[in-house]
């Protein structure tokens, strides 16, 4: 298994989702661990576990990504 370097962009979000690296990682991990489980739902300490082996991240860190992407978004563009 080949783990990740971290580069100078990771903190940037990406322009096509807004997503910045390690988000992108965190919701790969998170899918595959979910597709394992059969569909069933990850505990927290699982999907740290799997992700520390890609990348290097607190769990704090992990704590704020799932809270942001868990976080309703507002829509720029005003309600539909």
């Amino acid at each position: 298994m080949k783990r990740y370097q971290p580069g100078p962009y990771d903190n940037l979000p990406d322009v096509r989702d807004g997503l910045t690296r390690k988000e992108r990682i965190v919701l790969w991990v998170l899918h595959q661990t979910q597709e394992e489980r059969g569909g069933r739902n990850v505990p927290t300490a699982m999907l740290y576990g799997r992700v520390v082996e890609y990348i290097d991240m607190s769990v704090e860190e992990l704590q704020r990504i799932l809270a942001r992407l868990a976080a309703p978004q507002e829509n720029p563009r005003g309600k539909p």
